[in-house]
């Protein structure tokens, strides 16, 4: 699974206003409405609900917020870079500047975990995580992002 196949440019944005998780989950939702056309509230809650179950945040700054919801028919993708990063419950208890939400069909099996495991793959590379912290341009964070994956692949 390639990231291009579930995030469209449009979903990546780099953020200013979000001073918690909760505000951050809600930009999320946001920008998933405005590019997907999925619910707002919909989404939201379904990230919220899932952060109940144990907070998202893996490590190394990095947060991968995902829910399934009945608003999707495939995979899809939004990436946010925080300007200032912020606590997030992480693994590690560093706070959080990246955050890449899945939202995945209700019924999605192997397709969600398939997308998890290819966002975590790439945002676990150090290398690739530099690159977006150097960059505030979401069509350049865009590219680091879906270009990786050729790299990866060969």
């Amino acid at each position: 699974m390639e990231l291009s196949s579930i995030l469209k440019a449009e979903a990546v944005k780099v953020i200013s206003t979000a001073s918690s998780k909760k505000r951050l989950l809600h930009e999320m939702g946001e920008i998933a409405s405005a590019v997907y056309g999925i619910d707002t509230a919909r989404a939201v809650d379904a990230l919220l609900e899932r952060e109940s179950l144990g907070p998202t945040g893996v490590g190394h700054g990095v947060a991968l917020p995902h829910a399934r919801i009945e608003d999707v028919d495939q995979v899809i993708g939004v990436f946010v870079m925080l300007e200032k990063p912020i606590e997030f419950e992480a693994v590690d208890r560093q706070p959080v500047d990246i955050a890449f939400a899945l939202f995945a069909p209700k019924e999605a099996g192997v397709e969600h975990l398939k997308a998890l495991a290819r966002v975590s793959r790439t945002l676990r590379d150090a290398d690739v995580c530099t690159k977006l912290r150097a960059n505030s341009d979401p069509a350049t964070l865009y590219t680091i992002l879906t270009e990786n994956q050729s790299v990866q692949a060969a």
